[in-house]
């Protein structure tokens, strides 16, 4: 079951990723795996609020206001790409 804001950890990207737009594409780079992950405009957002040092609800918040879509929506796909991204080895929590 997906968590949900008031019980997820705070995020922060790895030290080992970048972020670069390639066309009208937004990738990951994992400079230690030397691997690459694609992330659409939400999600490239998602990725510079956590960089921002911004916690889930408040990325939340900001991407209902800068996206057409509703809070619900926001929140539950922020909260499978950070799960994803956390697999990857992308971002690190505060707590394991």
């Amino acid at each position: 079951m997906p968590r949900t804001p008031d019980d997820m950890p705070a995020f922060r990207p790895s030290p080992d990723v970048l972020m670069r737009k390639v066309g009208d594409e937004f990738v990951l780079v994992h400079m230690g795996r030397n691997q690459i992950f694609a992330l659409n405009p939400t999600g490239a957002r998602l990725w510079e609020l956590v960089n921002e040092g911004h916690g889930l609800a408040s990325a939340v918040a900001q991407l209902t206001q800068e996206f057409d879509v509703d809070a619900a929506t926001a929140e539950g796909e922020a909260v499978k790409l950070l799960e994803v991204l956390k697999e990857e080895g992308l971002v690190e929590t505060d707590v394991p």
